[in-house]
């Protein structure tokens, strides 16, 4: 008898190993190209919320989550559709955590995701023209569009009593959609852009650029660039040619790397990237620390939120199909419901479960409004003493 039931055990044991469903999940930055140096605390977030529902192992009654990273270069659309076409066709990505540039996470969503009817959630792509794409239901963003950003940043410049700047900007989708979005958020400030000129990326030389920022004039230089490419270079000749001291740095020009890099050039320089001051920020920064991965970093804990809302998501829908849960992802991003923290994924599972409802607040105090993007906070931040420190929240 005591035979009989040990096989009995065994056999459940075996059906339940064969039955439990392993969901892939596409992890799809730029782990080469200009944000390379970022990058890995984002793909380190995402993948903090996965290893966290695979500690509960009550996903989908005992599913399991493998991330798989696709490199999206950040700025070459051919390379990353191809990345993410693999992802999709050969290891069977249920969804998409990315991607992180504008231009890239366009060209996925338009030639991968629709076709294939893949949910992606990017925690970083800010183009304000990705609020209207096309996307069939499929798309969200954790992190705010640039037309948010570009007020923000008109306040956090006038604020410091500035009222001229000059502006350049990376010559692709995020970098003209930020420089439209706080061009006119400025002037309608009552500031003035004395210039508005547009720089190529891989340059060896920016003189040229950098001498006509500077004839144009202005009390500071707007860099809405990259941290690795040519914002770095711009910054670099204006340091070298003494056009410039002083650099606003939205969020793609915010890395310790970009700091290291230029040195004390860059002390007093200031600007902003998506972040917040709420509880579950600091639970996320505890938590990424014990990971071992830098929870502040930029779109870190945006990353860890798209991942975490897909999963959940899932759960809600009883179903890793992106067409049965895409619909799902607003609901549980918003009010009503118990708020959801950092570390609480367990727990909203058993909620979900339970047919109760989540308010998915996370890492970032996620909101999302219209089109399935992030109603958006801002850190301020200043380069002082060789590091990035935050001094204000907006």
């Amino acid at each position: 008898m005591k035979k009989l039931l040990l096989a009995t055990a065994a056999s459940a044991l075996m059906v339940g190993a064969a039955s439990a469903q392993e969901i892939k999940i596409g992890v799809i930055l730029g782990f080469t190209g200009p944000l390379e140096s970022i990058t890995p605390n984002m793909a380190a977030g995402a993948e903090l919320a996965i290893a966290e529902v695979n500690a509960a192992g009550t996903l989908l009654d005992g599913a399991t989550v493998t991330a798989v990273r696709g490199d999206s270069t950040c700025i070459d659309a051919g390379a990353a559709t191809a990345a993410a076409e693999r992802l999709v066709t050969s290891e069977n990505v249920a969804a998409i955590m990315g991607a992180d540039c504008s231009g890239v996470t366009g060209a996925i969503l338009q030639n991968v995701a629709r076709p294939n009817g893949i949910v992606m959630v990017s925690p970083s792509a800010t183009s304000p023209g990705l609020s209207t794409a096309e996307d069939d239901g499929l798309f969200f963003r954790t992190a705010p569009s640039d037309a948010r950003q570009g007020v923000v940043m008109t306040e956090v410049i006038m604020d410091r009593g500035i009222k001229s700047v000059a502006l350049t900007y990376t010559n692709n989708d995020y970098g003209k959609g930020l420089a439209d979005a706080f061009a006119a958020a400025f002037t309608a400030a009552g500031g003035t852009v004395t210039i508005n000129a547009s720089h190529e990326d891989g340059k060896a030389d920016y003189s040229a650029e950098v001498a006509a920022l500077a004839s144009a004039g202005g009390e500071v230089l707007v860099v809405a660039g990259y941290t690795d490419q040519g914002g770095k270079g711009i910054i670099q000749a204006s340091l070298d040619s003494g056009a410039f001291d002083t650099f606003v740095l939205p969020d793609g020009m915010v890395g310790q790397q970009l700091v290291d890099d230029i040195g004390s050039g860059l002390t007093g320089s200031f600007g902003q990237f998506p972040g917040t001051d709420s509880a579950g920020a600091e639970m996320f920064q505890k938590m990424a620390a014990e990971a071992g991965f830098e929870g502040t970093s930029a779109f870190a804990p945006e990353s860890y939120d798209a991942a975490a809302l897909i999963m959940l998501a899932m759960q809600k829908a009883g179903s890793s199909a992106s067409a049965d849960f895409k619909d799902h992802i607003m609901d549980l991003a918003n009010a009503p419901g118990e708020e959801i923290f950092p570390g609480e994924l367990a727990k909203a599972i058993e909620i979900i479960k339970a047919g109760g409802d989540i308010d998915y607040v996370g890492a970032t105090a996620v909101e999302l409004i219209g089109p399935g993007e992030s109603a958006g906070n801002y850190r301020e931040i200043e380069i002082k003493d060789g590091k990035i420190e935050t001094v204000n929240f907006r």
